[in-house]
């Protein structure tokens, strides 16, 4: 599992017009499900995402994580973070997960970031055409890749 994640400000997903999925402060997460991907990365991931310390302290510094500011989570699955680009000019997405295998994961990443964070998330919907608006504050964004632990 590959995310994005971008500290904001605000941030909200809409379909259609209507906005499905809306945050003040905390976390935009962009998430790519390969075919390789397991409930171990879910849980990983997601105790990486809530545990992480970059929203600024009394002084300034990344020190605080999402509980500490009372933050909230914007969950939006993002199969074209597997694109490969090696070749020519059109990405392949070969590496992306089949909806078969990434729903179930996506839907358990919900779960798991819902119970780490002790509060409901909010969400885009698997495989809509989705509008994301944001303010990234920071700016900050942080790529994580499950399968590059060590």
């Amino acid at each position: 599992m590959i995310v994005v994640i971008q500290r904001v400000t605000q941030a909200s997903v809409s379909i259609d017009g209507q906005i499905s999925g809306q945050i003040g402060t905390g976390f935009l997460i962009l998430l790519g499900i390969t075919h390789a991907d397991t409930r171990d990365d879910v849980e990983w991931l997601s105790r990486k995402i809530v545990g992480m310390r970059v929203f600024n302290d009394a002084e300034g510094k990344m020190n605080l994580d999402l509980a500490a500011v009372n933050g909230d989570i914007l969950l939006v699955s993002q199969f074209t973070l597997h694109a490969s680009t090696k070749k020519g000019n059109r990405p392949s997405f070969i590496e992306a997960a089949r909806p078969e295998v990434a729903i179930p994961l996506y839907e358990a990443m919900i779960a798991q970031l819902t119970a780490d964070l002790g509060k409901p998330i909010q969400t885009g919907e698997f495989g809509a055409d989705m509008k994301i608006s944001l303010l990234n504050d920071g700016p900050v964004t942080i790529v994580i890749d499950s399968k590059n632990r060590i």
